[in-house]
Formats: structure tokens, sequence, C-alpha cells
């Protein structure tokens, strides 16, 4: 039987979302790859001990996350189960609702009547009788906003959810979605995005300085841009990528020989910073104090490891700074 480590709380920086008085681990994991059905159980939980022991009390899911569909919360399930289950106050389960999920016109997008009954699917298949944030996945353009918002409220005030998030939502769907949320007395705290050096949407479309105004958390993903900023492309694309054996996410067009260069010269300041370029990429997005967390994704313990390394060092210096913009302007 797993027991946990003494000293699992020692090292790791806790955060407040927003005003909420919930807090998270500067550094979250994500099960969106290597908790499907075609992934080794045993190093799953290899993955989730790891976390665990070094104070990342946050694993992030979607009903949808596999393959197959749904595959990733039942084998967390499994492993709350067999390993955790002593833990679960100390742990922060989310998941989330919006992409396609089953067949028919109530599988996917942002109705009353799917959100309710994937989060029941949901904590069905994790054995949990609630989550503790339950995100809408998408914005939804042909369902009623107070629609899709109250149904967020219901899976609260029903028990399912202790908390609400907002995922892949721009900044003025924010602020309306927020003002909705506010009328039904529904904790809203946390906006999950794409962020990265190389994907700064969240800046161009107001999203990261309103949920800050909001007082609303804002967490992290893709912030290694799929593995384009670490190591592993700085000589072009290994034969064992996931660009050569998966092109779901991360497709060669996406590494031009520009982007290359790009890789190379980001990799040439983190060696400046005594940081991989990993560790340099989590630390940029901490960098402000406004973000979260971020949310990473692993594939073996060590990359696990070596990402809570970020944490050393969230501070740069303004010239530091301006040479990673001027470096992302070259493309």
């Amino acid at each position: 039987m797993y027991e946990a480590s003494s000293s699992r709380y020692q090292s790791m920086t806790y955060c407040h979302c927003g005003g909420s008085g919930l807090q998270l681990p500067a550094i979250s994991l994500g099960l969106w790859h290597n908790f499907g059905d075609t992934a080794s159980y045993e190093n799953m939980k290899q993955l989730c001990f790891t976390a665990f022991d070094n104070g990342i009390t946050h694993f992030d899911l979607a009903n949808n996350y596999g393959p197959a569909p749904g595959s990733a919360e039942k084998n967390l399930g499994l492993l709350l189960e067999e390993n955790f289950k002593a833990y679960r106050d100390e742990l922060i389960i989310s998941t989330k609702a919006g992409y396609d999920m089953w067949e028919g016109p109530y599988g996917n997008w942002g109705s009353r009547k799917y959100l309710i009954a994937s989060l029941d699917q949901s904590l069905k298949r994790m054995g949990l009788d609630y989550v503790d944030i339950f995100y809408h996945h998408r914005m939804d353009p042909d369902t009623p906003l107070e629609e899709t918002m109250s149904a967020l409220a219901q899976c609260v005030t029903s028990g399912k959810a202790l908390y609400v998030g907002l995922s892949n939502y721009d900044g003025e769907t924010l602020k309306k979605a927020s003002a909705i949320l506010d009328e039904l007395h529904c904790p809203f705290i946390i906006n999950q995005n794409r962020y990265s050096i190389f994907d700064r949407s969240i800046e161009e479309n107001g999203l990261k300085k309103t949920a800050v105004k909001l007082k609303k958390g804002i967490i992290a993903f893709s912030p290694l841009a799929q593995g384009m900023l670490t190591d592993r492309y700085l000589n072009g694309i290994p034969q064992d990528s996931r660009i050569m054996t998966d092109g779901r996410f991360l497709t060669g067009s996406s590494l031009t020989k520009e982007k290359l260069t790009q890789i190379q010269m980001l990799n040439e300041l983190a060696k400046d910073r005594g940081q991989t370029l990993a560790e340099m990429a989590l630390s940029w997005i901490l960098r402000d104090g406004m973000v979260t967390s971020v949310l990473i994704g692993a594939s073996k313990p060590s990359q696990i490891l070596d990402n809570i390394k970020a944490l050393a060092n969230t501070s740069f210096t303004t010239q530091e700074l301006a040479r990673i913009d001027k470096i992302i302007e070259l493309q």
C-alpha cells in the first residue's frame, strides 16, 4: 500500500486561486496524455506517487481524456481507490466537459443536459462523490451563456462540485460569464487556458488581465508547447518523438527552420540563467504572479522532478524578458 512522503509539503509553493480560499500547487499534473487505456498502469502509479510525494496535490482531467474517451478518469479512479483513498482530502481533482464525448446532439458543447450528465458519468468513472473543480471546457456559440453558467451553478448546489472553472474562454466572454455566476452565487475561481512563450493568446485576447481584474485564478496548459520548449528538438526531430509516432497534437510543420532557431536561442538564454529550456519556460509563465499554477504532463517520473526545479528561479530581469520577446519576434 502506498504511503505518501512525510516531507511532501516542504518544498512546493501554493498559490490562492484569485480571491478564493482554495490554493493550488504552482505545478499541477495533467492527465491528458499517458493515462489512457494504451498506457502502462504501473507508470501511471509512479507518476502520481512522484507528483504527490513532491507536493503536487492537483490532478487535472477532462471527460474525454484517453484514449479511449473516459479512460483517464477510469484509471485515476482505480489509482484513487487502491492508493489514495486515505489522502482524498489532500487532493484537488478537476475535470471538464465541453468537447465530443458521446454520439448525438447531447454529447458535447454547453447545454445543461450535457454538462450535468457528463459530470455524473465522470464521478462514476472516478468513484467520487464530488470533484473539487468542474470546468466548462470551451465556449459554445449556440447555447445561451446563462444556460451553461446555471448548469455549472447547479453542479455546485447539488454537491457534485466544490468550485467551477472556465477553459478556453476569451476575456470578453469571461467577463459576461463571471457576472452571471456572481449573480448565482456560484464559486467560479479559475480559468484554464493554453499559455507558453510561443503561445500568448491569453494576453492578446484580454483573458489574462481580465482574470486578474476579476480576482480569478489562471492555470496554464501546454506550457512547453507540446515539447517544443524542451531540449528534445534542439537538433531537429528525433525518430521516437510524438511528431513521428502520434501526429494528433504536434506536427512536423510546427517545427519550421525559424522555430528551431528560436528554440536554440531560447536554450542559450536558459543556460545563461542556469536552467534547462523547460525549466525556464515554466518559470516564465509564473514570473509575474498572475498565473496560479502551471499544468504539466509527463511520461516518466523524472520529468516531474525536473519540472519542479523551475520553482527555484521564477524571477527575470528586464533584459532577459526583452531578449525572449526579441527571439519570438524572429518568426
